[in-house]
């Protein structure tokens, strides 16, 4: 999955906006914003930097402009919230926000990607940001190692 992303970047950003766009809904965006706050939480605390990271990130990703940009922050910093208040709570609340879209595998599988394109948008994708995505896999029933984690 990585390789995938580096060398086919610009790709990938297409297929992810245009797949995204697919799966525009409510369900979806809020599964998005809390795997957003779990990768940034991946090291136990949420420091403002990794806060305007994400915003950053999901205020310039064409994957993400689909949605309103008010409501997408507005679910991300309530699960960054919940993970300053209390990180085993926030990581539950976060995984039962992305479970809702179990078995829903096109929305699932996307969801993932799009995880994996936020832990690696500073260019490094570490293993606890890689661990937070294997969590999420293994939420939705997906295989970890299909998505080269």
């Amino acid at each position: 999955m990585l390789d995938w992303l580096k060398t086919n970047a610009a790709k990938a950003r297409e297929t992810l906006t245009i797949e995204v766009a697919k799966f525009k809904n409510r369900t979806f965006m809020e599964a998005t914003a809390n795997a957003c706050a779990l990768i940034s939480a991946a090291d136990g605390e949420i420091k403002s930097e990794e806060k305007l990271k994400m915003v950053g990130f999901i205020n310039n990703s064409p994957e993400l402009k689909v949605f309103n940009l008010n409501d997408v922050i507005t679910v991300f910093s309530d699960a960054c919230g919940k993970f300053e208040f209390d990180f085993q709570i926030g990581q539950a609340e976060a995984l039962k926000a992305i479970g809702k879209i179990k078995g829903k595998d096109g929305e699932a599988r996307l969801l993932v990607r799009v995880a994996c394109a936020i832990g690696a948008s500073d260019g490094h994708f570490d293993d606890k940001e890689k661990a937070a995505c294997r969590l999420i896999c293994l939420e939705l029933g997906l295989n970890p190692v299909d998505f080269e984690l």
